[in-house]
């Protein structure tokens, strides 16, 4: 099945964040306006890239510390195990932060639980999403893509793949980074 593959190293590195096509999709058939006719932002490849790093750094805990520690129930867990903040319910408190045992909850990377990207599913079948096609280096890919341990490739959902940063080990210090 093809999915997006989005490389966080490459996607981390780019220098033209604030000013990229992708972070700011504006497809004709992603809602341009709200029910009261003002004008939103389509911030689907952004919540992409929140969503992969959040995939990447969780350990999935059994017992959920950062769910249960909140007190406006912004948080849940999907039924892979993986976190989602409930749109207009979390107040940046960072309750989860602290209740997380390994350190890895920063609520500016929790994705939404709705983003408003549909990945493009109204376009034709031999078109690629519209934020591959415009992200300036290369960072999103439409491709047919396996989850791999060895590649660092994992899938998020039907339509979304990460390719994660690895790990590096520094000979000098004799570490992991």
């Amino acid at each position: 099945m093809k999915r997006i593959l989005l490389d966080i190293e490459i996607c981390y590195k780019c220098k033209n964040q604030d000013k990229c096509c992708s972070a700011k999709c504006s497809y004709f058939y992603h809602n341009t306006e709200n029910l009261l006719k003002t004008p939103i932002t389509n911030n689907g490849p952004e919540k992409m890239l929140s969503k992969a790093a959040q995939y990447v750094v969780c350990r999935r805990c059994e017992e959920k510390f950062c769910v249960n520690a909140c007190p406006q129930e912004a948080l849940g867990k999907d039924d892979a195990g993986i976190l989602q903040r409930f749109m207009m319910k979390c107040t940046s408190c960072k309750s989860c932060s602290v209740a997380c045992p390994f350190g890895t909850i920063y609520p500016d990377i929790l994705p939404y639980k709705s983003s408003g990207c549909d990945y493009c599913a109204g376009r034709s079948d031999d078109k690629d999403p519209l934020c591959v096609e415009t992200c300036p280096n290369k960072a999103l890919k439409y491709v047919e893509v396996e989850e791999s341990a060895e590649k660092n490739i994992y899938i998020i959902n039907d339509h979304l793949a990460v390719h994660g940063i690895p790990w590096k080990k520094d000979a000098k210090a004799g570490v992991v980074k």
